[in-house]
């Protein structure tokens, strides 16, 4: 099983770590080669995450609303890695689905594994660390982008900051992840486009 391009993600976010390959050969052991189809869930509603380095492809978070309505939570592109933080660390039920919006390919593992890892290398507990910090300045920056700034401003940041959602998400779970309806997306678009 190839699990180079989980180690050059390592070496990418544990720039220190690199001359050891032991350790990296210990870290990559850890993980096992997990591939899905399209539409395939990574993570269903009612199931306690694990946690996947996606190497290849494209993924969607979403919960659904009170009125049973899907709403886009997150995009995952490639070389990125997922999890549900509430859901993966304190082993409860996640109230969120992740789904492969194409065919995609990566490198998974469990939470007791990560554990080990982390207390095992303390260079992996600089990349765990990196990842949770990323992660949740990347909610907090949507949190208040929702908040405090306009739908245009919200989707020319999108097309500035992760263009690949454009070509692979469908616009409807575009329009939901940036709380707005498909017509208001449509007429942002248009207008955008003429500029």
């Amino acid at each position: 099983m190839d699990k180079q391009p989980l180690i050059d993600f390592i070496k990418q976010n544990i720039p220190n770590i690199i001359a050891n390959n032991q350790a990296l050969s210990i870290i990559a052991d850890n993980f096992e080669e997990k591939e899905f189809v399209k539409n395939e869930y990574f993570l269903k509603e009612g199931k306690v995450s694990g946690y996947l380095y996606l190497s290849e492809g494209f993924m969607r978070a979403f919960t659904f609303d009170t009125d049973g309505n899907e709403v886009t939570t997150h995009f995952y592109p490639r070389n990125r890695v997922i999890f549900e933080a509430a859901s993966f660390f304190q082993h409860s039920i996640s109230t969120e689905n992740i789904q492969a919006v194409t065919e995609c390919k990566g490198y998974y593992t469990s939470f007791d594994k990560l554990n080990n890892l982390f207390h095992s290398f303390q260079e992996f507990r600089e990349f765990g660390r990196a990842m949770l910090v990323n992660e949740f300045v990347a909610y907090k920056k949507r949190t208040l982008a929702m908040i405090n700034k306009s739908a245009e401003e919200r989707y020319i940041e999108l097309i500035e900051t992760n263009p690949e959602i454009f070509q692979y998400a469908q616009l409807k779970h575009i329009a939901s992840y940036l709380g707005l309806t498909d017509t208001s997306l449509s007429r942002i678009r248009r207008e955008f486009s003429k500029k």
